[in-house]
């Protein structure tokens, strides 16, 4: 059996120097197996031929079988890992592909974006506060501009009521949690998106660890309990923070950096609204529409910021009414005293 092995280790050797391919070796190796099983059944025993190479069948059959069984369990293995890392799973790292190129050429044709600017898109990490109706918008569009990592926190379910508004969900998936919806949603429209579902509600336990890594938070969140949160958090990770609002006919939004010198949010809405106050779009209602508009606002403003094409919308405010079709901006300053970023 030694004799066997040595030569099949020969025509290994052999092959690989001559560059034959893993086809042509296996071959070899099978007719070299189907020779001595010959051997073994044809010849009588003790014939110093049998001998020589192993003199016994039964040791061969066992070694078939050992070598049968990880051979199964190398494919089988080959076969998951084909299935996890698909052909056209995310890469942030590295050029792009042809795919690619065809994808984001409007964008590269920009003197404004450019390769260089699409490049720090693909790189870009950014974390969306809620998929309802302002995420949807964003998240859509974030993904079709080839943002290469988003990540998306939500801890609710689709719901028939969504459906007015938040697109980027569909009847098929009522019930499913948005999170994972979100996630079937922009893997449809962009395959190079490596999306990162957190269905959860977001606390002060939690925010610290799920902010962390990112470079860019965009805030839809529906209560003002949520956006103070995210605010103390991105200002104290120095992350900067788009955050947006919306309520019946009107939207606002905003680019918060205190890092950079701009007011954080409670700079400009330092206290929670007594109840009834601010009522949600569940009790004031919301132009299904809207959400759209100020949603792919923050979009906007999240390309802009990535890729350093033109002013944000940082130390300002746009207030955006869709009833009148008007729209208006408010200068903010950063408030002296503001129990958030006030020591930074």
């Amino acid at each position: 059996m030694a004799l066997v092995l040595l030569i099949a280790v020969g025509l290994l050797v052999s092959g690989y120097f001559m560059g034959a391919s893993r086809i042509v070796q296996g071959s070899l190796l099978t007719v070299l197996f189907g020779a001595v099983l010959a051997v073994q059944i044809g010849l009588p025993a003790g014939h110093p031929l049998r001998e020589a190479t192993g003199g016994s069948l039964r040791a061969w059959l066992i070694f078939a079988v050992v070598v049968g069984l990880a051979a199964a369990y190398t494919l089988v293995l080959k076969h998951l890992k084909s299935r996890a890392i698909k052909p056209d799973a995310p890469q942030q790292d590295g050029p792009f592909s042809d795919a690619e190129l065809e994808r984001y050429a409007r964008h590269i044709v920009m003197r404004e974006i450019g390769g260089a600017g699409q490049q720090r898109l693909k790189a870009a990490r950014v974390l969306v506060i809620g998929a309802g109706g302002l995420g949807s918008p964003a998240l859509l569009y974030l993904a079709a501009a080839g943002v290469g990592t988003i990540g998306v926190v939500d801890d609710d379910t689709v719901s028939l009521s969504n459906m007015q508004r938040q697109i980027l969900h569909a009847m098929d998936r009522i019930g499913m949690a948005k999170v994972f919806s979100a996630q079937q949603g922009i893997a449809a429209i962009n395959p190079h998106v490596e999306v990162l579902p957190y269905n959860r509600r977001l606390d002060a336990g939690n925010a610290h660890d799920l902010f962390e890594g990112f470079d860019l938070v965009l805030d839809g969140s529906d209560n003002f309990a949520t956006r103070h949160l995210v605010n103390e958090t991105c200002v104290a990770l120095g992350v900067p923070l788009i955050s947006a609002a919306i309520t019946q006919w009107e939207g606002q939004i905003s680019l918060y950096h205190p890092a950079s010198g701009a007011p954080c949010y409670a700079c400009i809405f330092p206290e929670i609204p007594a109840e009834g106050l601010a009522p949600s779009c569940a009790e004031a209602g919301v132009m299904g529409a809207l959400p759209g508009v100020v949603g792919s606002m923050m979009a906007v403003e999240a390309i802009k910021h990535i890729t350093g094409a033109g002013p944000t919308l940082k130390g300002e405010l746009l207030i955006y009414d869709a009833l009148y079709g008007e729209s208006r901006k408010m200068r903010m300053e950063r408030r002296d005293g503001c129990k958030v970023c006030g020591s930074t």
